[in-house]
């Protein structure tokens, strides 16, 4: 199916759509944007002075169907293929508000355009050839990120860098696709056969690329979501007051009372170098309250699902306490055990010095700590380690670098990776013959080529534009 085809089948693209862009909502401005192949006549048709050059800003009214003034605004035209969707479009920036940008986006559907789908002008770039499907993700992960470095990772997206990078891994494969086809069509040729070392060492400088890609996917998905740290521990040990501290602001009720928190509270630090979803769960213990329950089935919910746990408490039994009650909780299915901060809270009401490091070796601890949520002592140590921990268990981030943020991403390197060895032990041990093998390193390069961009995949793009908001 060619571009223009599927364009035209997937997104009705011989339509003229229209959306505002901006959040719906008291602000100064809205913008709304048209495109397709009557923008420019529908844009002529409802403001005063239309733009006589393609990125020109002119200020002029916007009527409506019976030449009723709607608003001042300011119109930028844009002509194909020098636009972001690659067809004529237009962008017109009004006053904020629900009302006017309401009533233009009516008197544009009026002359003749249609609501755009979620996603639609960003899925018509894709179609058009302004960019990939690696990119048009980033576009929506960068319109979703919640801290700087999924910020920094999708812009290295959208640039292309993980595009240019799996472009280079598929080069590999046509080349070593190249090698084996060249010994079945030529065998005889004056330079003789293809050394087999020449093949394997193509096959192991490849595999390697993809292994090192696939090693970013852990760091990737913290990135991107945020890597999942649970407070966990019994009820009035100062959980909240830390969650309360870590984050900077009072999200989290404080009272003397045991069994405060009674749902998980989730919060985003961004903090350097991963940032952090933060959750103060409802305390854990045993409890014939229905309502407390439901707390702590959702707490114990997320203390199997966490990446780093703080099991927090005011002395040594109750850091017992809470490790012991971790583990109950993580149940069977927690085949990785997940690495465990001890927390001491409330350190500046401390009695007697104590041994942390001793007791963390005890409890299997991967750090000890003390924190006090009053004074501040021990919060930012407290984060230092966070990051420590988390780039221990999932190797350091380059944030620069190409990475896979996204399980599509991850599946499909992971697929063509292990299509390349099958075709390394059927090629090698000469189990099947060439021309067979070889059907291996055309799924690899395949499996390559619809992770960038085959767009004759409709259900693929379906998923990716699924996320999007109306006007991108």
């Amino acid at each position: 199916m060619t571009g223009g085809t599927a364009a035209s089948a997937i997104t009705g693209a011989a339509d003229t759509i229209v959306a505002v862009a901006t959040p719906p909502g008291r602000g100064a401005l809205s913008v709304l944007r048209l495109s397709g192949p009557r923008a420019h006549d529908i844009g002529r048709a409802m403001v005063s002075r239309w733009p006589s050059h393609p990125r020109q800003a002119v200020v002029g009214d916007v009527r409506d169907s019976s030449g009723a003034t709607l608003d001042q605004v300011v119109v930028v035209r844009y002509d194909a293929p020098a636009s972001f969707t690659g067809e004529d479009s237009i962008e017109i920036f009004t006053h904020g508000g629900l009302v006017v940008p309401t009533t233009v986006v009516a008197a544009a559907l009026a002359h003749g355009a249609r609501l755009a789908h979620p996603g639609e002008f960003t899925r018509r770039a894709l179609l058009n050839g302004k960019l990939d499907i690696l990119q048009a993700e980033a576009t929506a992960d960068l319109i979703a990120a919640g801290s700087r470095a999924a910020q920094r990772i999708a812009l290295q997206q959208l640039d292309g860098g993980l595009s240019r990078r799996i472009a280079a891994l598929r080069d590999q494969v046509i080349g070593i696709e190249a090698l084996i086809a060249y010994d079945i069509d030529f065998p005889e040729e004056d330079d003789g056969p293809i050394a087999p070392e020449r093949t394997l060492a193509a096959l192991e400088l490849l595999e390697g690329g993809l292994r090192a890609l696939l090693a970013t996917a852990r760091g990737g998905e913290l990135v991107r979501e945020g890597a999942l740290v649970v407070l966990a521990g019994a009820p009035n040990v100062g959980k909240s007051s830390l969650f309360n501290a870590l984050i900077g602001r009072s999200r989290a009720i404080v009272t003397a009372v045991p069994g405060t928190t009674r749902d998980a509270l989730e919060a985003v630090i961004d903090a350097e170098p991963w940032p952090i979803r933060l959750v103060d769960t409802a305390g854990l213990r045993q409890t014939n309250d229905p309502v407390e329950r439901l707390g702590i089935d959702v707490s114990e919910s997320y203390v199997r699902r966490a990446a780093v746990l703080l099991c927090c408490g005011e002395d040594p039994d109750a850091l017992r306490a809470a490790v012991h009650a971790t583990r109950n909780a993580a149940g069977e299915s927690n085949e990785n055990e997940q690495p465990i901060v001890l927390v001491r809270t409330k350190c500046d009401l401390a009695d007697a010095p104590l041994d942390l490091e001793t007791l963390g070796k005890e409890l299997g601890a991967i750090a000890a700590l003390d924190v006090s949520a009053e004074t501040g002592a021990g919060v930012q140590n407290l984060l230092n380690t966070l990051g420590d921990v988390l780039t221990r268990e999932a190797g350091a981030v380059e944030l620069d670098a190409p990475i896979l943020t996204q399980t599509r991403h991850q599946h499909a390197v992971a697929k063509a990776l292990s299509e390349l060895q099958d075709f390394r032990r059927a090629w090698h041990d000469e189990s099947l013959p060439a021309t067979i093998a070889a059907v291996h390193l055309h799924t690899a390069a395949e499996a390559l080529r619809d992770l960038i961009g085959g767009v004759d995949i409709e259900h693929v793009l379906d998923e990716v534009f699924r996320r999007f908001c109306v006007g991108k």
